[in-house]
């Protein structure tokens, strides 16, 4: 709007210019001596003028230059029209002098970002050369780094983190860690859960008093296949994983991978998997004893494995069931007339699988 007004004003003005141009010099001589009479009644009032807008201040700086202007100012002083002078005459070198290269167009920039999403190692120059070799664009490597995305999982030598790791092994991962449940009689179990990190697939889940070296040894052969393809075992610094745990496992084909001291992030899917165990399962059920605690550990990894989704999967189940998946209906929301919905109870009807049944 500002904008607007002050262009309207200039050429508003530049018209005046003009056709006072084409006027005679006398009768343009008596209109000014006729405003300077009003400007001289004016003064003589002391009456306070308004504030001069940019326009009217560009209008008199551009037009005391075609006259002796000194005589005609009344409303402001000389040294306030040399500084409107000054003014726009800076504002027209900075609007020349703009410092910096041109921007670069909207699909360079995506691609440089896309570039180095998908290509954590790569840094500008890397980025820089691909460009000019492979698709003949020439970009500066320092206008690379300028729209090149800040990841997190980049350390301060620009290698690959934790995060990094796991990500492009998640496939060869598996992982465990031991929970705690408390029955209804207030006597303590410890649950050992074993999951996978490329599937998000509870390999193992168990649950004893008296958690032993022998014990998880046990349970961890019995959730390993024989013909696994799995190469690391994460696990915390619990003394439970004594070096003759680690020892049996290495046997196994398994580099185990100790996570460092009070960093839980470290094992972060196998804790997330035990906090949906907590708040989706044992936070709303109390076990009797021993044997009723792991028949819901045991429902609920049939839960979790076969029905229930997991976002991180697309979504996705990690062992999905065999069969024809549940056709996309037609319509947005309405369910077609060949189907109708069933809902089986889990968990004694803690949670419920829905699926698609023939009509």
């Amino acid at each position: 709007m500002f904008r607007a007004a002050l262009i309207y004003r200039l050429l508003l003005d530049a018209l005046t210019y003009a056709w006072l141009r084409l006027r005679p010099s006398s009768t343009v001589a008596a209109e000014n001596l006729f405003l300077r009479r009003q400007l001289a009644l004016y003064q003589e009032r002391n009456m306070q003028p308004r504030r001069t807008d940019p326009a009217t201040r560009l209008t008199l700086a551009m037009l005391s230059r075609r006259f002796e202007s000194r005589p005609a100012l009344v409303i402001v002083q000389p040294k306030t029209l040399i500084r409107w002078h000054r003014q726009g005459f800076r504002m027209f070198w900075r609007y020349k002098s703009r410092p910096g290269r041109p921007r670069i167009t909207i699909e360079l920039r995506q691609l440089i970002r896309e570039m180095a999403r998908k290509n954590v190692s790569w840094g500008e120059e890397r980025i820089s050369n691909e460009l000019l070799l492979k698709l003949g664009i020439r970009v500066s490597p320092r206008t690379v780094r300028k729209y090149m995305p800040i990841l997190p999982g980049r350390g301060p030598r620009g290698d690959q983190r934790w995060r990094t790791f796991v990500r492009n092994h998640a496939s060869a991962i598996i992982a465990c860690d031991f929970c705690i449940a408390v029955t209804a009689t207030f006597r303590l179990f410890y649950v050992l859960v074993v999951i996978e990190h490329g599937a998000r697939r509870l390999l193992h889940c168990n649950v004893t008093k008296y958690p032993t070296a022998e014990w998880t040894l046990q349970q961890l052969r019995e959730a390993i296949p024989y013909d696994h393809l799995y190469r690391f075992l994460i696990h915390d610094n619990d003394n439970i994983f004594s070096g003759e745990l680690e020892k049996s496992i290495g046997n196994l084909g398994i580099k185990v991978i100790e996570t460092p001291y009070r960093s839980p992030q470290a094992n972060s899917i196998c804790e997330r998997a035990i906090g949906s165990m907590r708040r989706e399962c044992l936070d709303y059920m109390i076990p009797l004893n021993e044997a009723h605690l792991r028949k819901l550990i045991k429902d609920w990894k049939h839960f979790y494995n076969r029905e229930r989704p997991h976002a991180s999967l697309g979504p996705g189940v990690p062992d999905p069931p065999i069969g024809v998946p549940a056709p996309l209906q037609s319509a947005r929301h309405p369910i077609d007339d060949l189907h109708r919905i069933i809902a089986k109870p889990v968990l004694s009807g803690l949670h419920h699988d829905y699926g698609l049944l023939a009509a």
